[in-house]
């Protein structure tokens, strides 16, 4: 399988190269040359496979020519075994539609876990070939830089640098980050907003004093779902909760806490696999740029509302741009051209092509903070399930959903309720606690370094402390 950029200049590379570089030496993100596609009868056959296996069949085609099939199972074992839940992901009934999905039985208790545990050992498993050395560069809003750094902690020929907006992270997410002690791990609190981060990540791989694409003295790479390795990963859980409720002979629709765009886009790409998804609900928070593109073709970017689920303060989502390639026709240089513009302007009006494609399977919903808590109260008080702030915005939006009655909604339960106690105890008068397993993380001593919210100043500690490459 070889991989392109959505911006069109790139080189196309396999699927190692994209796990190394995360995001192409021209600014886009790499996506398949094709969509490879299961046939029904393939579908059917995969039902009743334990996760490892239907993790195999799912990403196999993705990592031909990279990956034997026995390596990929290696992998996947190892990294599936450090889950909490025998099923990896379970799968949990509200009521006669609605289901969630619980993503977050992973060591850092959020759906992040699924891929990143993968992605870690990608990473050491390519590295291991040669003499190089890896600097990831990362930011987060929430779960992706714990899941990332436990990930990697330790591992050979790796450095993280974890950016998040000092702040504006739960005190569970920023000491799953801050608590772990190895020697390759990195934790940088900026003055900012997640989007501050992000485009300061963006920027280091097109530094050439900084990234060796650009002639720079590191091997930068990614851990944000703009790595297309960790998309790829979130892909099978899709599969794996729609063969449960009857796929192939049956459709499935899935409600999307949504952020970056990336947990949403992995529903896409099962689709184009084959999946039946009747419908991906895109539910976003009072931070609605993914709401307003999709329901009137307004990219604008606004100023960022800090909420009770910091994973989706968000206003520029990354991965919107793969998605936007692939219903424009796959013209690179037409959407790199469209990107200059949204950079420059922080809007962007999505051609007629774009919307009337995104219209065919995605709708979307603003869930404001009194519809989280209902979403919360009502499934603690009638179901007796507690979730997290992110889950309840996605249950909320596919509780308001047209969706026919007899085709089944799964919202996917992206965090566990613990990471946000306060929030979850205003709404259900539940105070969640952790799992035995963190239990003693409020113990634990932090470390971490403040920042001001300067491309420089964050350059310049990334290349005091990270190791050049080879």
């Amino acid at each position: 399988m070889k991989y392109i950029s959505t911006r069109g200049s790139a080189p196309a590379l396999d699927f190692e190269g994209v796990t190394l570089a995360g995001l192409a030496s021209d600014g886009g993100l790499y996506v398949p040359e094709h969509w490879p596609r299961f046939s029904e009868y393939e579908i059917d056959a995969m039902a009743g496979l334990s996760y490892v296996e239907l993790a195999v069949k799912v990403m196999g085609p993705f990592v031909a020519g990279s990956l034997t099939e026995d390596e990929l199972r290696e992998l996947c074992t190892r990294a599936y075994g450090r889950f909490s839940h025998a099923a990896v992901t379970p799968l949990v009934q509200l009521d006669q539609q609605h289901y969630v999905l619980e993503l977050f039985h992973g060591p850092t208790l959020a759906f992040k876990d699924v891929a990143l545990q993968l992605l870690g050992r990608l990473f050491e498993h390519f590295l291991a070939k040669g003499d190089d050395h890896l600097t990831i560069v990362g930011a987060t809003s929430g779960d992706t830089g714990s899941a990332a750094i436990d990930a990697v902690a330790g591992r050979d020929r790796v450095d993280i640098f974890m950016l998040h907006p000092k702040g504006r992270v739960s005190d569970v997410q920023r000491r799953q980050m801050t608590t772990v002690r190895a020697p390759n791990v990195h934790n940088l609190a900026i003055e900012g907003s997640f989007d501050d981060a992000q485009a300061m990540v963006k920027r280091m791989f097109g530094d050439p004093e900084m990234a060796s694409s650009k002639g720079g003295k590191f091997r930068i790479s990614a851990v944000n779902s703009i790595n297309w390795a960790r998309l790829m990963a979130q892909v099978v859980y899709y599969f794996a909760s729609a063969l449960q409720l009857g796929a192939p002979h049956r459709k499935v629709a899935f409600s999307v806490p949504t952020g970056n765009f990336g947990d949403v886009f992995a529903g896409y790409v099962a689709a184009q696999m084959g999946l039946p998804i009747e419908r991906l609900i895109v539910a976003t928070n009072v931070n609605d740029i993914l709401h307003r593109a999709l329901s009137s073709g307004d990219y604008s970017a606004g100023t960022v509302t800090p909420t009770a689920a910091p994973s989706m303060d968000i206003q520029v989502s990354s991965n919107f741009e793969r998605l936007l390639f692939d219903l424009g026709g796959r013209d690179g240089h037409a959407m790199a051209e469209q990107m200059r513009g949204f950079e420059a302007t922080k809007a962007m009006l999505l051609t007629n092509a774009q919307r009337e494609g995104a219209a065919a399977l995605f709708t979307s919903a603003r869930v404001d903070a009194a519809e989280m808590s209902g979403a919360m109260a009502w499934a603690a008080r009638e179901c007796g399930e507690v979730l997290d702030p992110h889950t309840a915005i996605g249950l909320a939006a596919a509780r308001a959903s047209d969706v026919a009655a007899a085709i089944p909604v799964v919202t996917l339960a992206t965090a566990h309720p613990a990471k946000f106690p306060d929030a979850v105890e205003r709404a259900t008068g539940i105070r969640p606690s952790l799992p035995a397993r963190v239990g003693d993380l409020f113990e634990r001593t932090e470390a971490l370094v403040e920042l001001p919210g300067e491309y420089e100043a964050v350059a310049e500690f990334v290349a005091a402390h990270a190791t050049p490459s080879a």
